[in-house]
């Protein structure tokens, strides 16, 4: 049987199988019983359901393994064997169809957040998801398949982890809500950086039905150069008497579906709700489509942040990237650093931020600083602070792999020189991150003053790097730019070297571009004339002070005249009213043709409280409370007129969209930290026991409880008492709680079909008990339908739970 990557390959249209946790129930599986442990009790049942979706079809069984770490694993259990023995399961079922039949080894998300976003190392991700895939491995699987993923950084976790296990192919699939994952990342920033990370196949799965999931589809198959999975529900869950169906019949839900295939996804399967009659539909639907035709990825680099991406390349913007975190020159900066603090740094980043800089520079390589310690600390910082894009500027393999563990997204690596055994230690790095980087054209002792040596040693660099298969499409060149002041030649040996990458070699390419007039007067002068003889030869960016109003308004004129300013609409916004020989222009530098922005929630100081609490600014609110408290505020005040209304306008600006949850999060733990302070002086106050209490819990047999611990953070925050009972909890044990803590309200959260009926329990417990209380629902699979159907009401995230809240307490 061929590799399932070759079959990948042939551009074959690929049937996955369907759901899982459906099929388990119609066997024997009851509510609240692990799926685990079921099917470690009974294999046959399990090999039964994939050999089912074998005869309907599918060329791709899914292992019973999704939440196979050691996580979301019962207590005790071995990870390893577990994995082995599902996969094991799968294999039989694949062999027993007598044809091509793939076992996929799933992967969910392990419940954790990683830093910044959560506690959890990365490293320690990585490691549990090994544990788990060397079980997948023993078990005989084809594909590694991340599925139902909605943390971009988790994913990455995976990738890694499963490149250093084996060389079988790659795929993960996100899932999104109104094209967006959980933690704020769009279908494209997905794309991109999974496609920098040379994964085999990018996918989208769950959460929506096919109608439902066709925009987030559609985006997924425009932005992506890889082979595309997509596997939707089949529709959207709806409670009938104590059981949860999927409204969509097998032939309608391969009617829809289909179209992904003809939009141009390869592959296609089904996700909760689907049986082996919705694959074999859907099979039948496919049939007679063609081979895939191939998708050619645009020339360039893409560079990502959780939330943003930007292109560089031959038919992208000029780009501009903030040169100023670097302690080169600047003695404050370097000063702070070899402190250990980042004041400056972060003043920096926001003033860049603020004039329009897409990505920023990050440079810490100052005398008796440790680059491992504190590349990766001010990396976090950043990332946590802004939306921006980083270019993490080192050479020292350790500093760049640290903050590759704290980044979640696709940073650019500036950069790996011609010098002996750097592209050996970085490149590899770089590839299996997914990092695009700098090729530096420099070898020895001497610069290479002609374009021809240039050439030669980039050539060089691009001969290693095939030998190591890093992909050509992570390079970008930088063009060395030497003093026009000590070589009258300078310029236009860069333009001839600039031409090459374009032309021959189709790289993009970027300059320092203030070495070009190191040494003359008049240096914004030289810099910005250079830049527009550059741009037009076809550089792509530079490493410059956004700060510059001749080199904004270079790059500004140059992306209108080179189209990338569609109806020069951003060029007439920003200079409308331009007079010659006046320095500056009204507006912030200007990148027509960027995802997402390079927009800073932070870009002024935290001179208030609410600024502090809105911008997420941990490190700035104990000051601010401290200095109030000190100037005579009383605490009640504090709260009520600062607090509470800044974390409010963090709640509307989420439901906006214009936050997502790491800035949520950011918040509610900036105001978490203000009433750490507050605390004991509320205490004094006699009206501080009066705090409504709401019982929160994750419905039994369900081990979810991200969602949960979210809600409950920002409860606490808006004046509410939180007892947390965890997760996998009896409705006997909430009513208890609710009695013991006089509770006002309950909170209930699940993520899965199986156990979202569990909710009811806990509604008529408290019917049969006389106790009046209004219970709260939520999690993925919830609906408002179905909270009505069993009395309860119906939250849709934490922002609006926490309005729910307000309104059943009044």
């Amino acid at each position: 049987m061929a590799d399932f990557r070759s079959y990948l390959l042939s551009r074959k249209r690929i049937l996955f199988d369907g759901a899982m946790g459906t099929m388990l129930q119609m066997r024997g599986l009851n509510p609240g019983v692990s799926p685990e442990e079921f099917c470690l009790e009974h294999p046959d049942i399990l090999e039964g359901v994939h050999f089912d979706y074998a005869r309907a079809g599918s060329n791709v069984l899914t292992t019973n393994t999704f939440g196979g770490t050691c996580f979301k694993l019962p207590a005790g259990m071995n990870i390893f064997d577990f994995n082995r023995h599902m996969a094991s399961v799968a294999r039989r079922a694949a062999d027993k169809a007598q044809r091509e039949v793939f076992v996929a080894g799933s992967i969910g998300p392990t419940g954790k957040f990683l830093r910044p976003l959560g506690d959890l190392a990365f490293e320690d991700m990585v490691k549990a998801y090994q544990e788990q895939i060397r079980g997948l491995l023993a078990g005989g699987i084809d594909l590694v398949l991340g599925e139902t993923q909605f943390d971009l950084a988790e994913a990455r976790a995976i990738v890694i982890a499963a490149r250093r296990e084996s060389h079988l192919p790659v795929a993960i699939s996100m899932t999104y809500e109104e094209g967006v994952t959980l933690t704020g990342s769009s279908v494209a920033v997905c794309a991109a950086t999974l496609v920098n990370m040379g994964i085999d196949l990018v996918g989208i799965n769950c959460s929506a039905g096919p109608l439902e999931m066709q925009g987030a589809v559609t985006e997924l198959i425009s932005n992506c150069s890889i082979p595309v999975l997509v596997q939707p529900n089949a529709g959207l869950p709806q409670l009938v008497g104590e059981r949860t169906v999927f409204p969509l019949q097998p032939e309608a839900f391969a009617a829809h579906t289909r179209n992904f295939a003809l939009q141009g996804a390869q592959a296609v399967g089904g996700c909760c709700g689907t049986t082996p009659d919705h694959i074999a539909a859907l099979g039948r639907a496919i049939a007679d489509l063609p081979a895939v035709a191939p998708r050619v990825r645009p020339l360039g680099i893409t560079v990502t942040s959780r939330s943003s991406l930007v292109h560089i390349g031959e038919n992208f913007p000029v780009c501009i990237i903030g040169e100023r975190i670097t302690p080169t020159g600047k003695k404050q900066l370097t000063a702070d650093l070899q402190a250990g603090e980042f004041g400056t740094a972060l003043r920096f980043a926001e003033e860049q931020l603020a004039l329009g800089a897409p990505v920023l520079d990050v440079n810490v390589g100052a005398p008796l600083v440790d680059e491992v310690m504190l590349l990766p600390q001010l990396v976090e910082r950043l990332v946590t602070l802004h939306s921006a894009p980083l270019s993490l500027d080192s050479s020292n393999a350790k500093a760049i792999a640290a903050a590759f563990a704290v980044y979640p997204a696709s940073p650019l690596v500036n950069s790996i020189s011609g010098e002996d055994d750097r592209m050996d230690l970085l490149g590899p790095l770089c590839r299996d991150f997914g990092a695009p980087f700098v090729l530096l054209p420099l070898r020895g002792k001497e610069l290479p003053v002609k374009a021809s040596q240039r050439i030669a040693i980039v050539e060089d660099l691009l001969a290693r790097m095939d030998s190591l298969a890093i992909p050509r499409s992570l390079a970008m060149v930088d063009i060395l730019a030497l003093s026009a002041s000590s070589s009258a030649d300078a310029a236009k040996e860069c333009l001839t070297f600039i031409r090459y990458c374009r032309e021959v070699l189709h790289l993009p390419t970027v300059c320092g571009l203030s070495n070009i007039s190191f040494g003359l007067p008049a240096r914004e002068l030289v810099n910005s004339t250079f830049l527009a003889l550059a741009a037009g030869a076809g550089l792509s960016a530079c490493i410059a002070n956004p700060s510059s109003s001749r080199i904004t308004e270079a790059v500004d004129a140059t992306n209108l005249l080179f189209a990338h300013d569609e109806g020069a609409e951003a060029f007439i916004g920003k200079y409308a009213g331009w007079k010659s020989g006046v320095p500056g222009a009204t507006g912030s530098l200007g990148q027509p043709g960027q995802s997402g922005g390079a927009s800073s929630r932070s870009a002024v100081s935290c001179t208030s409280i609410e600024q502090a609490v809105i911008s997420g600014r941990r490190d700035s609110i104990t000051a601010l409370v401290q200095a109030a408290l000190d100037a005579g505020d009383e605490p009640f005040s504090i709260v009520g007129e600062r607090l509470i209304p800044a974390i409010t306008e963090v709640g509307v600006k989420y439901e906006r969209k214009e936050y997502f949850l790491p800035q949520l999060i950011r918040s509610a733990e900036t105001m978490q930290t203000a009433f750490a302070l507050l605390q004991p002086l509320l205490e004094k106050d006699v009206r501080s026991s009066h705090r409504p209490v709401v019982i929160m819990a994750t419905v039994e047999g369900d081990i979810h409880d991200i969602g949960k611990n979210i809600v409950s953070l920002m409860l606490g925050n808006h004046g509410f008492e939180i007892v947390d009972l965890g997760k996998d909890v009896k409705a006997t044990e909430i009513i208890d709680a609710a009695r013991t803590h006089k509770a006002s309200i309950i909170g209930l959260s699940a993520l899965m079909t199986t156990t979202m009926v569990r909710m009811q329990d806990t509604v008529n417990l408290l019917q049969n008990n006389e106790l009046s209380l209004p219970v709260m629902v939520g999690g993925a699979v919830v609906t408002d339908a179905f909270a009505r159907s069993i009395g309860a009401h119906y939250a849709r995230d934490a922002v609006d739970a926490v309005r729910l809240a307000q309104e059943l307490m009044q």
